[in-house]
C-alpha cells in the first residue's frame, strides 16, 4: 500500500503518518518526490483497513500497489531518483547518478597492483569520467584463478581518491567483505552472480553507502527489480540497476547485452540502470559499439572495464579496452548523449590533471 501526501504536508505530519503505520505493525518508508512525499509500506501479507490513515492531516490519498516490487515501483515513485554524490576535497564537481549528465564507472576489472591501478585511473581521470572502478574481491567460476588483493586493493582505490578525485565503486562477494568495501568505496557492487543472494541483499540494504546491483545471469525483469526491493526494503534507497549481459544460445559473444531492459526498467521504475558493455560483450570490439547503443537507448550511464596492458591482465583482459579506445568511446557517446538532450562531463586537460595531482 501507497499513502500520498499532500503537496504542502508538513514534516510532521509525514512523520506521524510512519508512526502510526509502524504502530499496526509494519514498516513505513517515506520516499521524497519533486512535489509531495509518497509513504510506501511493507510487511502486510494482506490489504490493510486504511481508514485510520487517510484520515489524518496532510494524507491525500491510499493507494493499493498490485506489484510485487514496491519501493522499486513508479507507484510508489514518479519522479526518477537521482543520486548524488558529495564534492571532494580534490575535486569540486559533484557526480551523480540519474540525472541528466551520464554517468561513466571505468577501470580495471581486478586491481593487481598499485602502479597498474594508477596508471588507468590517471587515464580514467582525463577522459572526463567521475567514477573508477576495480575489483578487490573478484569471484571467479575457477578457484584457482586471481581473486583480488582483498583490502589491500581497496586501499589502493581510497588512495586513488584522494589522489584523482574519483568516486569508488568496487564489489562485495559476501557480507564480511561487505563490511570492508562499506568501509572504502563510494558505491556498493552487487555482482551477477549474487543477485539472489538474499542474506547479502538485505545486508547492503542496511549500509550506508549507494548499492549498485548488477542483473543475473539468467534474470527476469520482475526477478532484477524484486532483488532491489530486497535493498530497499531494509531502508537503503540509494540503488542502482546495471544491466552486463544475459546467458543465451549465442556463442559470438560472452553473455547477449539485453538492451530492451532500459526502456522496460525505466517505465516500471524510478531506479536508474545503467549498462556494462564489457561483461554484456566480452570482446574489446565490441565494447565501443554497445556503449553506443546504451547511451541512444537511454541508460543513465556506463560501467567499462579499461586496461593499460589487458593482454596480461588478471582477468578479463579480452573485454577490457585500451585507454586510448576509452577516450575515444568517450567522444563518440558525447555526441549521442547531445542528441538525446544529455551529457556526458568534458575531458580533463592533462596539465590540468598533472597539476591537480601534484596538489
Amino acid at each position: 500500500m501507497l499513502v500520498v501526501m499532500r503537496a504542502h504536508a508538513t514534516e510532521e505530519q509525514v512523520q506521524a503518518v510512519c508512526k502510526r503505520v509502524e504502530s499496526l505493525g509494519y514498516k513505513a518508508h517515506s520516499m521524497p518526490g519533486a512535489q509531495r512525499v509518497a509513504i510506501g509500506i511493507t510487511g502486510n501479507q494482506g490489504t490493510i483497513d486504511p481508514g485510520g490513515i487517510e484520515e489524518m492531516p496532510g494524507v491525500g490519498e491510499v493507494i493499493s500497489v498490485s506489484k510485487p516490487y514496491k519501493l522499486v515501483s513508479r507507484d510508489v515513485k514518479e519522479d526518477n531518483t537521482v543520486i548524488r554524490f558529495p564534492r571532494l576535497p580534490n575535486n569540486d564537481s559533484e557526480a551523480v547518478i540519474g540525472g541528466s549528465e551520464l554517468a561513466v564507472i571505468a577501470g580495471p576489472c581486478g586491481i593487481e597492483s598499485r602502479e597498474q591501478a594508477f596508471a588507468i585511473a590517471e587515464r580514467v581521470q582525463r577522459t572526463g569520467a567521475k567514477f573508477f572502478r576495480g575489483g578487490a574481491y573478484k569471484p571467479r567460476t575457477s578457484p584457482y584463478a586471481f581473486q583480488g588483493m582483498g583490502v589491500e586493493g581497496l586501499k589502493i582505490m581510497a588512495e586513488i581518491r584522494d589522489r584523482f578525485g574519483l568516486r569508488i565503486v568496487t564489489e562485495a562477494i559476501d557480507g564480511e567483505t561487505l563490511d570492508q568495501v562499506e568501509q572504502y568505496a563510494d558505491v556498493i557492487q552487487i555482482g551477477a552472480r549474487n543477485m539472489q543472494n538474499f542474506s547479502l541483499l538485505k545486508r547492503a540494504g542496511r549500509a550506508r553507502k549507494p548499492v549498485l546491483l548488477k542483473r543475473g545471469m539468467s534474470a527476469t525483469l520482475e526477478e532484477f527489480l524484486m532483488a532491489a526491493e530486497y535493498i530497499m526494503s531494509e531502508g537503503n534507497y540509494n540503488v542502482i540497476l546495471c544491466e552486463r549481459g544475459v546467458r543465451t544460445f549465442a556463442d559470438h559473444t560472452r553473455n547477449t547485452l539485453d538492451l530492451s531492459i532500459v526502456p522496460a526498467v525505466q517505465r516500471l521504475s524510478h531506479l536508474p540502470i545503467l549498462v556494462d558493455p564489457s561483461h554484456g560483450t566480452g570482446k574489446r570490439n565490441k565494447v565501443t559499439p554497445l556503449a553506443r547503443a546504451a547511451v541512444a537507448v537511454g541508460a543513465n550511464g556506463l560501467l567499462v572495464e579499461v586496461h593499460n596492458d589487458p593482454e596480461k591482465a588478471l582477468s578479463d583482459g579480452m573485454q577490457s579496452i585500451y585507454p586510448d579506445q576509452m577516450d575515444a568511446l568517450m567522444v563518440e557517446v558525447r555526441q549521442i548523449a547531445a542528441v538525446l538532450k544529455r551529457s556526458v562531463a568534458p575531458p580533463v586537460d592533462a596539465r590540468e590533471t598533472a597539476a591537480a595531482n601534484t596538489r
